[in-house]
């Protein structure tokens, strides 16, 4: 139900669900930048023990933990569903079986309180964390996003607009970390591990690869960095040299960095746009936050990022971008599915219900 907010424009209230991966989310936000609640059941503990992400056990666990989520959100938004103006809901990319948990449920709420259901792409809600925490951020923007299972290059053209300049080719930033952490006995996760350990190391000491792609020059490899990082494991310990796990951890987080960092200050020149934003897990990792910041200020270009808890997977991020959706009229029929590989820029489905 919409309400009038402030200069007499009306209010829209979304409550959003996030359940691609390994976290049950839900929120509630207005206006697409004010988060009332923002409610997070991480599976990080229970899939530690495997190295990984199971997507078996964490749709299992999506199913326990949806509803008692959602209820919280409300809850601590002080709402109601009859508050609400739509439900919004990641539908790709991401594990298919975690996906349709969070799908179903924003399908059953929809059905049965008549209120709009919006799908929303997981990358574009990452993108969106921005306008959360940077409240006088606005399109056009060039934008990084780097995540567990993601690493694109986008000019942010409108709101819902977008121009892909980049992505990679092989193994995400955020699947790196996580290899080449377990490579060097510190777990799952990757990221975050590595970040604290290479505080204590060199990063000039191993000199690991940076991979260029030549026929597109705004593309990632990291598979090739991540097969140089087991080579020298494996060399040392052929020849029975030590290894410096922190001097590992620090080189080859700089080697991830040097590239992340070349490719998005070439698309911000050669876009002549001088607004850069990041988002994703990845985004949270203090080398790479601080590297951008250094050039950034150098080059006199406005660096946006979220805060660490607005980076990784959380329902807050569905509901900044279902409001622009909310916005321009989409709307999502009943028979809205999980899309695991979905496109950024995709709608769904390609014809027939999706609704304007």
């Amino acid at each position: 139900m919409q309400r009038q907010g402030a200069g007499g424009a009306e209010d829209v209230t979304i409550l959003a669900i996030e359940s691609s991966c390994d976290e049950t989310a839900a929120a509630v936000v207005r206006n697409g930048r004010e988060v009332l609640s923002n409610i997070i059941a991480s599976q990080i503990d229970l899939h530690t023990i495997y190295g990984g992400v199971v997507p078996e056990i964490a749709s299992r666990k999506h199913i326990e933990k949806i509803d008692q989520v959602i209820a919280e959100a409300l809850r601590a938004a002080d709402k109601t569903l009859r508050d609400m103006d739509a439900v919004a809901v990641t539908y790709g990319p991401g594990l298919v079986g975690a996906l349709l948990v969070g799908v179903s449920a924003a399908k059953a709420i929809s059905f049965a309180s008549g209120i709009p259901l919006i799908g929303v792409h997981h990358i574009e809600g990452h993108i969106s964390a921005n306008y959360i925490e940077n409240k006088e951020l606005e399109p056009p923007f060039v934008c990084l996003v780097v995540s567990g299972g993601h690493s694109h290059l986008v000019i942010v053209r409108d709101y819902g607009e977008y121009e892909i300049l980049g992505r990679t080719r092989d193994d995400a930033a955020g699947e790196a970390f996580d290899k080449v952490a377990r490579a060097i006995g510190l777990g799952y996760p990757g990221g975050p591990k590595i970040d604290k350990v290479s505080r204590e190391g060199d990063p000039e000491a191993i000199k690991f690869p940076r991979a260029k792609v030549a026929d597109a020059v705004y593309d990632f490899s990291f598979s090739g960095l991540k097969s140089a990082v087991l080579n020298y494991l494996n060399s040392c310990e052929m020849k029975g040299i030590p290894v410096c796990q922190a001097d590992v951890a620090a080189s080859f987080q700089k080697a991830v960095v040097d590239v992340l960092v070349e490719h998005s200050m070439m698309a911000v020149e050669n876009s002549g746009l001088r607004k850069f934003a990041i988002a994703g897990g990845v985004a949270s990792n203090s080398a790479l936050r601080k590297a951008f910041e250094g050039v950034c200020a150098q080059r006199g270009i406005t660096f946006y990022h979220p805060s660490p808890v607005m980076c990784t997977d959380n329902a807050a991020m569905i509901g900044a971008a279902a409001y622009y959706e909310y916005r321009n009229g989409v709307r999502h029929d009943y028979d809205l599915n999980a899309v695991p590989n979905l496109k950024l820029g995709e709608e769904y489905p390609k014809e027939g219900h999706f609704l304007q």
